[in-house]
């Protein structure tokens, strides 16, 4: 699902999104990476929503600059030919991703140890290398945001850029991008059932846990605010563990300074992921990602696309879909993954939707933190988890097991009669019982030896207590 770019009307002087000067925006190529500082002048720097016609991308005065701030964050700086080498000459075989910006290939690179010794050795890593289209300003702004922000940020649950490359020769401007590669690629690939094995319902909440982890961090852990801007699940990628992280920082933006309540931009996303007031206003908040991922977790649940048009025209906006399930109770169940075969806790799916739908809720101050999220979604995998089957064995391994079983001492004789009476009743009690389903067996026999009229109770031997 490709992302639109339209404004919502004339920019205002006061936005922060002003239309920059030729000058401005060559200093601002080299102030572009300098994340930390939050000042108002960088926020609008580092921003690149202005008029594209005011800029000529070809003009790289700073741009040495700016590379060289990079590389104090361990970010690796290739050359083309190495990795034109590394992708086979960009063999089509080995696309793995595609979209506006341009391809991303899987390649093999030497490990960074081996490249500063300059030798020969047999380390390799494989990564993910995304080149940008030579055509297209977007993808060269989305190209200086990710090496801006992901140059700077550290996080499990975020994808690590390994490095870049950047080169301008005969050809035009060559900018690539080398991320560590996930093997188990996109939540989508595997909601959409690209991927033959179905996720689990535990490792969907888990991969739900990991991403909200991964925004939490960037809106609340960090020196200053980061808003995602395109949360979805074709940018939540998988290792081999299928921990998720996330990718795509080329529409990321920093969030409102103090004193502020948010940030007026260029309106940028995935139609059915933004939020409405955003859409609408163009205010970007930290809230914008909520809705987004309460969007994704419905995804989780129903195993749908946000949008999907090729359903019938009442089933193609998820968010629309879900709500005749989520408010009946016996009806709930029928919203879930046909993939998931029933494998599941409904008792889970519904707190989950719950947790969604306040996501989802039209005032983006009535949306929860994504701290918040976090609390909501590690309380619901408890719940939901089994309980270890071997919770009791240390106990009974503490217990020490007798050694062998000590003799008994003979009973003092009045217990023995008064266990032999106890005996005794017992068994003219069963006597007495056995003796009457015989006559009721006898009174159901059709014989003329006996004659159940002319019974006696003393006509049947037994023993009296």
């Amino acid at each position: 699902m490709k992302c639109f770019h339209f404004s919502t009307g004339d920019r205002r002087a006061n936005d922060e999104d002003g239309v920059l000067s030729r000058s401005s925006t060559r200093v601002s190529w080299a102030r572009s990476l300098s994340v930390a500082s939050t000042s108002f002048e960088t926020t609008r720097r580092s921003e690149f929503d202005s008029d594209s016609n005011s800029r000529d991308l070809s003009d790289t005065v700073g741009f040495s600059e700016l590379l060289s701030q990079r590389r104090a964050n361990d970010l690796r700086v290739f050359k083309f030919a190495e990795l034109k080498s590394a992708t086979k000459g960009f063999n089509r075989s080995l696309v793995i991703g595609e979209g506006g910006f341009g391809c991303v290939y899987r390649g093999v690179v030497k490990s960074a140890a081996v490249a500063d010794a300059g030798s020969d050795g047999d380390r390799y890593l494989d990564v993910a290398i995304k080149q940008l289209s030579r055509n297209g300003f977007q993808g060269h702004k989305e190209w200086i945001n990710e090496v801006n922000f992901l140059g700077v940020v550290n996080h499990p649950n975020l994808v690590k850029l390994v490095g870049y490359c950047a080169e301008d020769d005969e050809r035009g401007i060559q900018r690539l991008l080398v991320y560590e590669l996930m093997c188990n690629k996109s939540l989508e690939d595997h909601l959409l059932g690209r991927v033959h094995s179905p996720l689990s319902w535990m490792t969907r909440l888990q991969i739900a846990l990991g991403a909200a982890r991964g925004l939490a961090y960037l809106h609340e852990e960090m020196d200053f605010q980061l808003i995602f801007r395109d949360f979805k699940t074709s940018n939540v990628l998988l290792d081999e563990d299928f921990n998720p992280k996330l990718s795509d920082f080329g529409l990321a933006r920093q969030g409102p300074t103090a004193g502020l309540s948010h940030v007026s931009t260029v309106v940028v996303g995935t139609i059915g992921y933004a939020a409405p007031e955003y859409v609408h206003t163009g205010r970007l908040t930290s809230k914008s990602d909520v809705w987004s991922f309460g969007v994704v977790v419905y995804e989780l649940i129903t195993g749908r696309r946000a949008v999907e048009r090729n359903l019938p025209r009442n089933e193609q906006k998820l968010l629309e879909w879900v709500k005749p399930f989520i408010s009946d109770s016996k009806k709930f169940h029928l919203l879930m993954d046909p993939r998931l075969e029933g494998d599941f806790s409904l008792k889970s799916a519904q707190k989950l939707s719950s947790l969604a739908n306040k996501c989802l809720t039209k005032n983006p101050k009535s949306r929860p933190k994504m701290s918040q999220v976090v609390e909501m979604l590690e309380q619901i995998i408890k719940d939901t988890s089994p309980e270890p089957e071997l919770e009791l064995q240390p106990q009974l391994e503490s217990q020490p097991e007798p050694e062998s079983q000590p003799e008994l001492e003979p009973e003092p004789e009045c217990v023995k009669e008064e266990g032999d009476m106890k005996k005794q009743v017992s068994g003219n009690y069963i006597k007495r019982v056995f003796d009457f389903k015989e006559l009721v067996t006898l009174r159901n026999r059709s014989i003329g030896r006996l004659d159940w009229r002319h019974w006696t109770a003393g006509s049947v031997k037994h023993n009296s207590v």
